[in-house]
Formats: structure tokens, C-alpha cells, sequence
């Protein structure tokens, strides 16, 4: 049989491990949290670009059809 001082100190041990298995786990998992934004190089112009065409097919198949009766 063992003693309650043995099993604490076992039991304390075992905080140890986990303890520390958990601070490495967080540790790796946040690694590439740490590395700083990189810009991908897109010119002022490039960004302000108009992206929405009204005229599109897909828009006006999109108006098309919520035009349906419910």
C-alpha cells in the first residue's frame, strides 16, 4: 500500500508533466500568431480598383432570380 505522502508528491509530479506539456502546446500553437503581417504589394490604384460590375452576367442572374414570386 502506499502512503498519502506518496501520493501526493506522485500527484504533484503529474501537475508537472501536464503543466508543461500544456505551455508547449500553446507555445507551438501560437509560433505562427508571432510572425508579423507581410504586405502583399498591391499598389494604392490596384487597391481602389472598382471590383462590382452591375452589368455582369452573374449579377443579373442573381436579380433575375430573387425576382421570382414567393
Amino acid at each position: 500500500m502506499t502512503t498519502n505522502a506518496t501520493n501526493e508528491k506522485l500527484s504533484v509530479r503529474r501537475r508537472d508533466v501536464l503543466r508543461a506539456l500544456g505551455l508547449g502546446v500553446a507555445v507551438t500553437a501560437s509560433a505562427p500568431l508571432l510572425d508579423g503581417a507581410v504586405a502583399n504589394g498591391a499598389s494604392s490604384d490596384a487597391k481602389r480598383k472598382t471590383r462590382y460590375q452591375p452589368n455582369s452576367q452573374n449579377v443579373q442572374t442573381y436579380y433575375r432570380v430573387n425576382r421570382y414570386p414567393k
